[in-house]
């Protein structure tokens, strides 16, 4: 499997562990060292962020679009969009963000070493 299906896979079982709001698959998705940067800048370890959904977390919706792939051999980057229907303690964090995966191959397969989760939008000036 090349890195692009591999880690197009991944993310694809990533997204929908998010949206059942399911830590049980995701632990199988993360690696060791898993880091997470949420939206609003936090730093997650891997255990932090396996716990969000007992901690108030609710993702009813959660997709990846627009993903590209940047094969680096046993490592690979994904940028792509991220739109989530997601509450946190009852507060809407709804939105539409820029995201960025770094997967590492372990094994036979991909796991997810790093996600970060920050804002879209354009360019200054309108520019495209």
């Amino acid at each position: 499997m090349t890195a692009q299906n591999g880690v197009l896979d991944l993310v694809q079982r990533w997204a929908a562990a998010e949206q059942r709001n399911d830590a049980e698959a995701l632990d199988g998705l993360l690696a060791d060292g898993f880091a997470g940067v949420g939206p609003f800048g936090f730093i997650l370890t891997r255990d932090q962020w396996l716990a969000r959904f007992a901690n108030g977390l609710v993702n009813r919706s959660f997709t990846v679009t627009d993903l590209q792939v940047r094969d680096y051999g046993t490592a690979a980057v994904g940028i792509g969009v991220l739109a989530q229907e997601t509450s946190w303690q009852g507060t809407d964090n709804s939105g539409r963000f820029r995201v960025t995966l770094v997967a590492v191959q372990e094994g036979d397969g991909w796991r997810l070493a790093h996600v970060h989760i920050g804002p879209l939008q354009g360019p200054p000036g309108g520019a495209t």
